[in-house]
């Protein structure tokens, strides 16, 4: 037996386990750490992905915070995300309270819950802007019975935002539920019984007793609702393209315009950098956060 093969049988067991993740640690590399490197160091440089880059070193950056558009764009990025994630977590919560319960047909209504969450976000912005349309759309119509009168919802800078909120808590909605529902069932029914004797109301119960057992699964579902909210691009690009106006116009969508129709890689490139960098600094803040109430 060579020397190698006796090296390897010696730590076979230490060693097998990275033979096995090594395909996903190169996709990684591939995919997500190597861009990651590579928008960095294209954000010093003017670049229009033909060419050889220029470097340029921190203009890109200097134009960046004088630029209005990447200021409007920030702005509509954090109103989508503060008019999504909590009303998005709390009807998510409410609706799972009610489906852990031993109701009829408590399945099916889980199961409907849930069904927005598969539709991708290119169908969903069809079908709701359909039912946005002024003319012939679901809500006009029905505002029309209480004698309202309807309103442009995707043609208007004040509600075109709001209707795409409204959009996303459907699509949202049924899956901070299911998170919920699943933090609910690993409460011990003990802490329940134990309240009921100490004379505990259901809603102390609930205020001492559930919210803060489910208080690492609120954690989670914020963060992951938060990078959602800045990370959405396909949902708007298909309702309203970033119109009318700016008004919808978020962060992502205006690095793909910047990147892939302006041919700005440089400019796009350091719009990504400081986005990089704004999720990073939201994500740590909400875990630290998450840490200290725990």
């Amino acid at each position: 037996m060579s020397t190698i093969a006796r090296w390897y049988q010696k730590r076979s067991q230490k060693i097998a386990p990275y033979i096995f993740i090594t395909p996903n640690i190169l996709l990684f590399l591939t995919f997500m750490i190597i861009p990651i490197f590579f928008t960095f160091y294209i954000s010093f440089h003017e670049w229009g992905i033909l060419g050889k880059p220029q470097f340029i070193a921190l203009e890109n950056y200097t134009k960046l915070f004088s630029d209005q558009v990447f200021w409007t764009s920030l702005g509509n990025t954090v109103y989508y995300t503060a008019g999504t994630v909590p009303f998005s977590a709390a009807f998510g919560l409410l609706g799972a309270i009610l489906l852990n319960r031993k109701i009829p047909l408590r399945s099916f209504f889980r199961a409907i819950f849930f069904a927005p969450v598969v539709v991708s976000m290119v169908a969903a912005g069809l079908i709701w802007s359909w039912m946005f349309n002024p003319n012939y759309g679901l809500f006009n119509e029905i505002l029309s019975k209480f004698g309202i009168e309807g309103v442009s919802w995707l043609t208007s800078t004040t509600w075109a935002m709001p209707a795409v909120i409204i959009t996303t808590l459907w699509l949202r909605i049924g899956y901070c539920l299911v998170i919920y529902l699943s933090g609910l069932q690993a409460i011990p029914d003990e802490l329940y019984e134990a309240a009921s004797i100490d004379g505990a109301n259901g809603w102390q119960k609930f205020w001492n007793v559930t919210i803060p057992m489910i208080k690492p699964t609120t954690t989670f579902i914020i963060v992951m609702e938060v990078i959602h909210g800045f990370m959405v691009f396909d949902l708007i690009y298909t309702m309203t393209n970033g119109g009318p106006g700016f008004s919808t116009t978020v962060l992502v969508q205006y690095i793909y315009q910047k990147a892939f129709e302006e041919g700005q890689m440089g400019y796009a490139s350091a719009v990504g950098t400081i986005f990089f960098f704004i999720i990073m600094g939201l994500t740590a803040v909400q875990l630290r956060l998450g840490r200290e109430k725990d």
